[in-house]
Order: structure tokens, then sequence, then C-alpha cells
């Protein structure tokens, strides 16, 4: 009798798949087939079963190729793409207070945004990045951009002290932020989080005035802090205490806290942190840059606080390439605890992506490759001079692989990236508008 197979929308059978799935027996599964339905996965199994029990409209094979999840970019401010080598080679007070916030103030526009954010979104999708949670102005902008071009992405609803051309007081950023929250509320790949800049530009009410809206709409709070001695300073000037223990006095240490940086940590911050669930996105790239600190991961990790990882902007690192960032992690955090076996390839890779998912409240539909999820995934062609040969295919994604090594990548089923042509962003218009903002800017 002969067997009916199931009609799905894509089988993809791939030399190597790497789940990073916490139920999965192991770290990487050989000459596998990922069935997708839609926009999500419907099964992971070996090749030879996936022709016996489905039909598909469309066959993929990868014989050469790691399928990784999608990765996470948890500390982005897209836009700023466009201040891409402005001001380099300054440390951060300097940077910000000197080029940036200047520029900004002279530059900022819905046009920068839409702009900027293409352009990020096109260089993040090259280098396999499906989701990124931003901090910027105009967010109504980024979210617009990023459902344009089926990327999924967290838009921070931004609250700063000072005005901009975003909006004039914290009133205005909370009023025009929740506007935003309001339009995206439902959709499938946009939502929200509030973004209050840092501790040091922030003040109390607002500090207070986000912690229980983001407890009422339950979405998280995206935020620098500990990123400079010279922050830990100023919050002792002006509060007599450590910016964190402030924020904990307003109740933002919890499971929604995404600190981003953390450079600046004394071990009762660290038990804090471990006891209210609060997250840590790490940025190593943008801090070595910078020269802000060290974020002590190993010891992070080893008190079992969740540690995801970011880039920051292309004005700080200047690339938003998350396979880059992975390798700084992975070896910056063996250097800084003197310890070879720490963050092991696959800690960083899931610092890329399971991580990421969770400290967004988003591991029930991305981060992983499980049934159920969304088709978020990444095809990292392994026959390259710079992996071959590949022992340990997680060690190879980890520590070899760069971006021009991935070939194709999915965002909720859809192909964003075919055999490194990107299907949604049209480049050549992407980079006229680079050079129109670098005349414009630079003249």
């Amino acid at each position: 009798m002969e067997t009916i197979k199931k009609n799905v929308t894509l089988i993809i059978n791939a030399k190597w798949i790497i789940p990073v799935d916490e139920t999965s027996s192991s770290d990487v599964l050989e000459n596998h087939a990922i069935i997708i339905n839609h926009k999500k996965i419907e099964a992971i199994l070996p090749s030879g079963q996936a022709t016996e029990k489905y039909s598909a409209e469309e066959t993929i094979n990868l014989t050469n190729h790691t399928i990784i999840p999608g990765l996470i970019n948890a500390h982005t401010h897209a836009a700023m793409s466009l201040f891409r080598g402005l001001a380099d080679d300054l440390p951060l007070m300097q940077w910000l207070n000197e080029h940036i916030w200047p520029a900004e103030a002279k530059w900022i526009s819905e046009e920068f945004i839409r702009d900027g954010t293409q352009l990020a979104i096109a260089e993040m999708i090259r280098s396999g990045t499906t989701c990124f949670n931003d901090m910027y102005f105009y967010p109504d902008i980024t979210a617009q951009v990023a459902a344009e071009l089926n990327m999924r992405a967290t838009v921070g609803m931004i609250v700063i002290d000072f005005p901009s051309a975003w909006a004039a007081d914290h009133n205005a950023y909370f009023e025009k932020g929740l506007a935003v929250h309001d339009d995206y509320r439902d959709h499938p790949l946009v939502q929200t989080a509030f973004a209050p800049h840092a501790p040091y530009s922030v003040a109390d009410d607002a500090l207070r005035r986000v912690q229980m809206l983001a407890d009422e709409l339950q979405v998280p709070i995206h935020m620098h802090v500990h990123e400079t001695r010279d922050e830990i300073q100023m919050g002792m000037e002006n509060h007599n205490k450590r910016p964190i223990a402030r924020l904990n006095e307003h109740g933002l240490l919890s499971p929604a806290l995404m600190a981003v940086h953390m450079t600046q940590l004394n071990d009762g911050e660290i038990d804090l942190f471990a006891q209210t669930g609060s997250h840590v996105v790490h940025c190593p790239q943008s801090n070595l840059k910078l020269a802000s600190g060290f974020c002590p991961v190993s010891t992070l990790i080893d008190n079992h606080i969740n540690v995801c990882l970011g880039t920051d902007s292309a004005a700080s690192n200047n690339n938003l390439d998350m396979l880059s960032e992975m390798q700084t992690a992975a070896l910056l955090a063996k250097g800084v605890a003197e310890n070879a076996t720490a963050l092991p390839a696959i800690e960083a890779l899931k610092m890329a992506t399971i991580n990421g998912a969770k400290a967004l409240g988003i591991d029930a539909v991305t981060g992983s490759l499980a049934p159920g999820k969304s088709a978020d995934l990444v095809a990292i062609d392994m026959n390259r001079l710079g992996t071959q040969p590949v022992y340990h295919p997680v060690s190879q994604v980890v520590y070899s692989s760069q971006s021009g090594d991935i070939s194709d990548v999915w965002i909720a089923g859809k192909r964003v990236l075919h055999d490194q042509q990107l299907t949604q962003v049209d480049e050549q218009e992407v980079l006229e508008k680079c050079l129109y903002w670098n005349r414009k800017i630079f003249s």
C-alpha cells in the first residue's frame, strides 16, 4: 500500500543542521531535512524519511551547507548606519557629546531613518540576522521599513530627557511610542519595547512611568546600563548611588529588562541580576572600540544570567555582522576569564540566537529550529577555503565562517536572501541613498 505523502511548502536538505534546540539530543544533525509548511517549521528529520513522508512545492538541496537559526541582533541603532565611520577612535562621552548628538540634531528626519534602516536591514540579512532589537528615534519609520522588507524586529519606544526631531518632551516620547505600540500590537513580525536611553539620560519620573507601562503592556525594557566608568561616576555624583541600585529602586530589574553593555559590575550587582531574572546584552566589538570595558560574560553565565548578543550601531562598531560579533564574543570571554574553556562555541551561538529570543520574549516563535516555530533560518556554505576541512560544524560556524559564506536566509518562510542576492531590498537603490547622505553630511 502506497504511503500518502503530506504536501508542504518547502523541503530543505542540508549536510548539517544546528537546531540550537534544548530538546534536541544533539548539537548537530547530519544529512537531515527541514520541512517548512507556509511560514513555520513542520518537522526536522533525516533526509531519507523526509522524501518518504512529504511532497513539496519546492525542494532545495544544500549538500555543502550548515543551517542555523536566524541570528538575533539584540541591540541596534539601525538608522545610525548612515553615521558609519563619522567619528571613530574616540571615548564614548566625547563621541556622543561632540559628534553623534550634534549630528543627530542636524540630520535626523523621517527620510534619514528610512534610508538608514534600509541600509541596516540589507547588511543584517546578508550577514544572517533575521531579527533585530532597535533603539532610536522615529520607531514608527523603523517598524514600517522592517515590515515592508519582511524583517523581524522589536522597535524601541525611546525615552530620553532632551528634545529631538521625534519628540519635544517626556510626554511626547510616551505618547508617540504608545501610538507605535498600538499600530503593531498584532503584527506577525514587528513588536515593541520600551527603550529608556540610559540611567544618566532619563529622569526618575520617566523611569517609574516606563516600569509601570511595561508591566501593564507586557513588553520588554531595552536600556544602556553600566556601559562605562563615567556612567558610574555620574550616578554617584547625581544620585549618590550606582545606576543599577537606582534602577532597582524603581522596579526596573525584572525579566522584562534587557541591560546593554554591562561592563562595570560588582558581585552584588551580578547577584541582583540573577535574583531578578534580568537579561544582559553583550556588545563586545563596540565596547572594545570605545574602550568602555569588559562585560564579565563567563561569570554572568556561571550565575545563570541570560546573556545575548548585539552589535550596537554601525557608528560605533562599524558593522552589523553577527557572525563576526559571535567570534569576538567567544574569544574575548576566554581572554577576560583567562580560561580557554570559557564560552564554548555552542554557547556563543546560543547567545546569538535563542538567548536573544528569550530576552525579547519571542522564544516560542524563533531563536531555534524546532517544529511549530517560525522558519527563520540561515544557510552557510561550508565548502569554502576558510571553512574547510569541517570536523566540528558548530566550531566552524562560530570561529571560521564569514558573512560572505552565507548563501540563503529565510524569515517566516520567505527567502530574503537567495544565492547571496537580496530579494526584498533593492541593493543599488540603497547604495545610491548612502552616496546621497555621504555628500550631504560631509559637504
